[in-house]
């Protein structure tokens, strides 16, 4: 007892330390993402302010080249030196802020369709003057600092418009990366617990075989010890049948985990058969409950029988569990619909917030102060991992009770 205890608590305690870790793994992304941003950030800004440098550079040797005071001389290191290191796009423009013609020769790594008219090149220009002053403020060329002779508009070269896209590429690869690890994670989990719920359901099953065989054996050397009127008698029946049920859970728990036997069954056979068992029953449970199956029309659909029951037992207990004023109404209908097979299990209980209907399914989830929350998880796993079905709540309100609909394909 003290170490299924000591388990339940250490399944506890792993979940918050997994989700700790999910955590931690996505603060340190974001920090690695938030250090490339800046870092890549400030290279773009070294980067422009260097370009800026150049091009005020060259608007001042214009400047000094238009400066009538200016002594003649060789100035080739002008065109050799300056004009060679720009290797970012440069429109020169006149004092009215014009391009200048020949557009070509006042124009600085700039693709220019020279196939287009002088209007059209010009048109083209001013709207890449446009854009280049969004990002840069063009520089003046100025002669005694007051006449103004034309300006220099500059954009950013091919090295600072890759960089500037970098950090969103190198984001756009760490989400895709994140989001990968956080799957692969999140499977790896999902398939570890499911291999020890399988693991569990077949030591149970193995558990249980042992005393059933024992039980089966010592209940038929009690009837070749009586007489032939107490064999028949009620104890005898029930003693029989209720062993009968342990041995169908039995078979029920060695099931999960494999690849189940489906056949050609008739689903209402199956609804009534599950029906009757809880009539029985139900008294038991201080509660007066009617338990019908609206329709009797046979409906056929491949299912393993064991494990169809089994869904059926978990929802009508969940219906139960929902009525909770003693008196209560569960209706089950099977019948087809555009072209597949459902079967709806209806009751009249307290219903089922429409915001939870997706949590009702997660194992541990329940509203009830004893139980582990696992008969619908279980169900639905059922229907869709073993029958390529759905089970959904199809309808519910808080007090107006919920139909669950179990669909599965048809034949």
């Amino acid at each position: 007892m003290a170490a299924a205890q000591q388990d339940i608590l250490l399944s506890k305690t792993t979940i918050p330390q997994t989700s700790n870790v999910k955590i931690a793994l996505l603060i340190l992304a974001f920090i690695i993402v938030g250090s490339t941003l800046w870092y890549t950030h400030s290279l773009v800004e070294q980067l422009q302010k260097k370009e800026k440098d150049v091009a005020d550079l060259y608007a001042r040797s214009l400047q000094y080249l238009a400066d009538p005071n200016t002594p003649e001389g060789d100035y080739s290191f002008i065109l050799d030196e300056i004009v060679a290191a720009i290797d970012f796009p440069v429109i020169q423009t006149d004092e009215k802020d014009e391009p200048v013609w020949d557009y070509k020769v006042n124009t600085k790594n700039v693709a220019l369709d020279t196939s287009l008219s002088r209007e059209e090149q010009r048109a083209y220009l001013k709207s890449l003057i446009v854009l280049m002053d969004e990002y840069n403020t063009p520089i003046k060329v100025t002669v005694r600092d007051t006449i103004v002779l034309s300006y220099i508009h500059y954009g950013e070269s091919p090295l600072v418009t890759r960089l500037r896209w970098l950090p969103y590429v190198e984001l756009f690869f760490v989400a895709i990366f994140i989001f990968i690890g956080y799957m692969s994670f999140s499977y790896i989990k999902s398939s570890e617990q499911s291999n020890i719920w399988v693991g569990m359901a077949r030591e149970t099953a193995h558990q249980l075989g042992t005393p059933i065989s024992s039980m089966m054996g010592w209940i038929e050397l009690l009837k070749h010890q009586m007489n032939e009127h107490d064999k028949s008698s009620a104890t005898v029946r029930d003693m029989e049948n209720d062993v009968a049920r342990l041995q169908k859970i039995a078979d029920r728990f060695s099931k999960i985990g494999s690849k189940p036997d489906l056949k050609d069954e008739n689903l209402s056979d199956i609804i009534e058969k599950v029906i009757q068992y809880y009539r029985r029953r139900i008294p038991q449970s201080g509660k007066k409950v009617q338990l019908s199956l609206k329709n009797s029309t046979p409906v056929f659909a491949k299912v393993n029988r064991e494990l169809f029951e089994w869904v059926l037992e978990n929802l009508i207990k969940n219906a139960l569990d929902a009525i909770e004023k003693g008196e209560g109404k569960i209706s089950i209908v099977a019948g087809e619909d555009a072209g597949s097979i459902f079967v709806d299990v209806s009751d009249n209980g307290k219903g089922i917030d429409m915001k939870f209907r997706n949590d009702i399914f997660k194992p541990g989830y329940s509203t009830k102060s004893r139980g582990w929350g696992l008969g619908l998880s279980l169900a639905q796993r059922i229907v869709e991992s073993y029958h390529d079905g759905k089970l959904y709540v199809k309808d519910s309100s808080p007090g107006g009770g919920a139909t669950f609909r179990i669909k599965l394909r048809s034949n």
